[in-house]
């Protein structure tokens, strides 16, 4: 796996290019004169997670021939505050699916997931602790 990260100007704003030729934005935080051009780092690691665990869920589910009409994950992350490095220590992820699913298919999906398949999960498990909720049609499973 390769990525580059080109300075885009003087300030804190670079790309990021995978090599397929995909990009994202990065940016710091305002109060360090980030400019809110990308995502910071630390988003981008939730954003992993849940891009992780979002196609692993929705591949087990496809092997079940379970087809979600809608499917979201909302992700919370804390840090340690008053520390450098500021890691997380807690995270939560909740899965908001909707459509002709079955619940407990569904449950099974999330839970191999983030229990077992998801690498993005298994490297942040290692200083946060992560929680997950499954909501169906709205309603908590």
């Amino acid at each position: 796996m390769k990525i580059q990260l080109h300075r885009v100007n003087d300030k804190f704003h670079f790309e990021a290019v995978n090599a397929s030729g995909n990009s994202v934005h990065i940016d710091a935080n305002p109060a360090i004169g980030g400019e809110g051009k990308g995502a910071r780092p630390m988003e981008l690691l939730l954003m992993g997670l849940g891009g992780c665990s979002s196609i692993d869920v929705i591949s087990i589910l496809n092997k079940q021939k379970q087809y979600p009409t809608d499917f979201k994950v909302e992700i919370d992350g804390e840090r340690e505050q008053g520390k450098e490095p500021s890691l997380f220590q807690q995270i939560h992820v909740r899965f908001l699916v909707q459509g002709e699913v079955d619940p407990a298919k569904l449950q099974r999906a999330v839970s191999l997931s983030m229990d077992k398949y998801c690498s993005v999960g298994k490297t942040l498990e290692k200083t946060a602790t992560i929680t997950y909720t499954i909501e169906l049609n709205g309603t908590k499973i």
